[in-house]
């Protein structure tokens, strides 16, 4: 791309990404100045497009960014009244009892929301106090100052040919300049990739490890619904094969947020995420809650897991990193948004503080500390070891384990130190030969349902014209390497049937890339074993459009 010419824009701080993290930055920006130009760059249809709705929401960071949420009308007016734990077996369920848990683990305080209607009514607060925002705009690449330094993103190009080459209908985008750059991409963001590659952010710090959250909208029998209700389970149908767990959300309006987490660190490559989910929902106690409902909306997405001692270094020159991009989730509370809010507030103040002492483009130092020393650390310092110890020993050794660690650190120790992760996600798959291939039932079209299906009630739509975002280190990897090593792994971990082996009579095996089908889950991008596909974002506008609810 380095032909085109492009006009470029200059901004005091430009944002990439309108999620929690990203809008809480713009807000507090102009909160502290009112002066300062500050741009938000989003590469879904419009504010939440790109937000998988359905969370408990911790609001300790919107308390801090605007104590007035309240008053101003924020969508969050679900209280959670109801917490319930429960160890799945196949045919059955053990109630966990609340008392046994550290305090952290108290919903008490806490709200269902759908996160993508927070965040478009975050970005109207955003827009009052003079932030310009602008959907639809993927940024697809960095801008280098003259010292190496983080300058800016290229944004909405348009247009390229299929091959990824310009062709007359080719709409160059602009530069967008900013004496700061934060990067609130979430997780696995294609521009953090590469800052943390660039800087060697990770250096000194543990892998990030991963999950993949699915998720389904429901509307129940109303008989059946018990508004402010959370629900989490363990245990079936995942056993020793992976771990993870579930989630089941009673919001307003006889809905229920269904959805299912799968630790991507599992060794098995004939597991199938998404299937496993699907089974869940037959389980007798979610099958007798979701009869006579029915399904409105399906969504995917990673999740950060590797918490405190993941974290890597979040600045470099005229860049820093928010919120999921860093990887600031609380796996135990399943609550990452929360932290996501307070890192946009830390990055944004000390971005203020550079810029009234005259500097530009230099690391924010500060806003490293504070979110390792702040509330932010201080969160996931008290659950480090749990993901850990699940990995290495299993659910139960962190339940008991895990439990232990979190009731010492509220007392300020640990028996355990910091445990380290080990291996990436990619590479704790093992070769297909280890292990046995697991058959799933087939989707019953009213409980369960094919990927396909699923992926419709996400609204996800691709321009067919423009060049695959999805990019292949090596064609020949697929075929001559993963599946013959790995059974093929891309074609069940995949949770939008993106990825297939295509065997014809005659004819060599195929592998091709639906990226039309593609929810920007990044799951390729942190599972493939040979790490071969490098997930980078569409043109703007494509993609999911979850919907407004």
């Amino acid at each position: 791309m380095a032909e085109i010419e492009r006009e470029a824009m200059e901004y005091d701080v430009v944002i990439v990404g309108a999620g929690p993290a990203g809008l809480s930055a713009a807000i507090r920006l102009k909160q502290l100045d009112a002066d300062l130009s500050v741009v938000v760059l989003e590469k879904g249809s419009e504010v939440g497009a790109h937000i998988l709705s359905g969370a408990v929401l911790d609001t300790c960071g919107l308390d801090a960014l605007m104590p007035d949420w309240r008053d101003r009308g924020a969508p969050i007016t679900v209280p959670v009244k109801e917490d319930n734990f429960y160890m799945l077996g196949e045919a059955g369920q053990i109630r966990i009892p609340n008392w046994p848990m550290p305090p952290l683990m108290n919903n008490h305080g806490n709200y269902i929301v759908s996160m993508g209607n927070v965040c478009r009514w975050m970005a109207e607060q955003a827009e009052e106090l003079g932030v310009e925002i602008f959907p639809g705009m993927s940024c697809s690449e960095l801008v280098y100052g003259d010292n190496g330094e983080v300058k800016g993103v290229v944004a909405g190009v348009f247009g390229l040919e299929a091959d990824g080459s310009v062709g007359e209908n080719t709409e160059p985008g602009m530069e967008l300049h900013g004496k700061y750059v934060f990067l609130s991409e979430g997780v696995r963001g294609s521009l953090a990739k590469e800052v943390m590659a660039k800087y060697d952010l990770s250096k000194g710090h543990e892998p990030q490890k991963f999950g993949l959250g699915m998720k389904e909208i429901w509307e129940i029998d109303p008989a059946k619904h018990r508004m402010g209700t959370v629900t989490h389970t363990m245990g079936w149908p995942l056993g020793k094969e992976a771990g993870g767990g579930s989630f089941i959300y009673h919001l307003d309006n006889n809905q229920v947020y269904v959805g299912f987490v799968v630790h991507l660190n599992y060794k098995n490559p004939y597991l199938f995420p998404y299937m496993e989910f699907q089974r869940f929902k037959h389980h007798p106690m979610v099958a007798e809650l979701l009869k006579g409902g029915k399904r409105i909306a399906y969504g995917a997405r990673a999740i950060s897991e590797g918490g405190y001692q993941s974290m890597p270094k979040m600045v470099a020159p005229g860049v820093a990193l928010l919120g999921c991009s860093v990887g600031m989730v609380n796996v135990p509370r399943i609550k990452g948004n929360h932290n996501a809010m307070l890192s946009g507030k830390a990055a944004a103040e000390a971005a203020v503080d550079a810029i009234k002492a005259g500097r530009a483009s230099d690391e924010l130092t500060a806003y490293e500390t504070e979110v390792r020393e702040g509330a932010i650390g201080k969160d996931l310092k008290k659950v480090r070891n749990v993901k850990p110890l699940w990995s290495r020993h299993g659910l139960l050794a962190s339940l008991v384990g895990g439990g232990l660690d979190m009731w010492t650190n509220t007392m300020g120790f640990s028996f355990f130190g910091t445990l380290g992760h080990g291996k990436t996600d990619a590479a704790a798959t093992e070769e297909a030969s280890k292990h046995k291939e697991i058959v799933y039932p087939k989707p019953d079209g009213k409980l369960s349902f094919d990927r396909l299906t699923n992926v419709s009630f996400s609204m996800t739509n691709h321009e067919e014209s423009q060049p695959a975002h999805l990019h292949l280190k090596d064609a020949s990897v697929p075929v001559n390497v993963n599946l013959p090593k790995f059974a093929g792994p891309s074609a069940r971990y995949c949770p939008a049937g993106v990825y297939e082996f295509v065997e014809e009579e005659g004819k060599d095996t195929r592998f091709v890339i639906n990226f039309q089908n593609c929810v920007h889950c990044k799951t390729c991008d942190i599972k493939d074993p040979s790490q071969n596909i490098n997930w980078t974002v569409p043109q703007g506008g494509d993609g999911p459009n979850y919907p407004n609810m």
